[in-house]
């Protein structure tokens, strides 16, 4: 046997029974050798994760969603703040470019008047008005 070869290390070897007609403990090896504690670990992990049952699935109605007023307020509120990003686009753009067709996409979204979008506050429904 070869230095190397370590499996002389972890070879089963049956323990005679004791006197007094008392079982071995513990469980024979299901193969040739012993499990290493890494073998057995990973073993345990393995099948504590075969036995883990499955979180069941929502279901859409368990899911909140802002309301409808919230989701207004809030579309109109990314409107401005693009539109507030666009007119800094614009302001930085080339004189050059400006006549071209981003410059005229851009003014077009700056001219926009968003104003009223901003007035407007949606009915909040079911007799809450």
């Amino acid at each position: 046997m070869s230095p190397l070869d370590y499996r002389h290390v972890t070879e089963f070897k049956p323990v005679p029974a004791p006197s007094g007609g008392g079982k071995r403990r513990g469980r024979k090896p299901q193969g040739e050798y012993a499990l290493t504690g890494a073998v057995r670990q990973a073993r345990y992990r393995q099948r504590q994760a075969d036995n883990r049952a499955a979180a069941p699935p929502r279901s859409p109605r368990s899911i909140r969603r802002p309301s409808r007023p919230q989701q207004w307020h809030a579309a109109v509120t990314t409107l401005v703040a693009l539109q507030a990003a666009y007119a800094a686009w614009l302001d930085a753009l080339p004189e050059a470019l400006r006549d071209g067709a981003t410059g005229a996409a851009l003014q077009a979204i700056v001219d926009l008047d968003l104003d009223e979008l901003v007035s407007i506050e949606p009915p909040r429904g079911f007799g809450r008005d």
